[in-house]
């Protein structure tokens, strides 16, 4: 596929919403996207959540940092935000604030709760369940709730012996 800008073969496709059920999809080059995502002038990144969380954030001033590197590879958070990759696994938790803010902004949470794979080991799949219903039990617990707490007990137990 082309670029719609010019004639090189389209890198980055775009997905730009609206309006509910109206989008504009664009298929541009790595230059040409890089003028239209970073070089408008006047004017604020396009898309959905995703686009414009980091410049909100720098905007509100919620993102600190920037000058802070990262003592194993050396990356700045300024230099993720401007490539959006880290350069090591010790990032995460070098700029643990900050990635907890922007994945705040662009998911709504910072826990993933998706799906779980298929070939997930069954000891893994109970292992999960059962730190689930411990703190549901402590929970129902600090409620005085003793009728679902003795269930979640029987239930805990049950797992346990299997």
């Amino acid at each position: 596929m082309k670029c719609q800008k010019c004639t090189k073969a389209a890198t980055l496709h775009i997905t730009e919403i609206l309006a509910d059920e109206q989008w504009e999809e664009l298929h541009l080059c790595e230059e040409c996207a890089h003028k239209y995502l970073y070089e408008t002038q006047g004017q604020k990144p396009p898309g959905g959540k995703a686009a414009s969380a980091v410049p909100a954030l720098e905007e509100a001033g919620q993102v600190s940092g920037g000058g802070r590197e990262c003592p194993h590879c050396g990356i700045k958070f300024v230099d993720f935000r401007n490539t959006g990759r880290l350069g090591c696994p010790h990032d995460y938790q070098e700029f643990r604030e900050e990635l907890s803010q922007l994945l705040e902004n662009i998911h709504g949470e910072t826990k993933h709760c998706g799906k779980v794979p298929r070939r997930l080991p069954q000891t893994k799949q109970t292992q999960s369940e059962l730190v689930q219903l411990r703190k549901q039990l402590h929970q129902a617990v600090t409620r005085e709730n003793y009728e679902d707490a003795a269930r979640l007990r029987d239930r805990i137990r049950q797992l346990e012996e299997g």
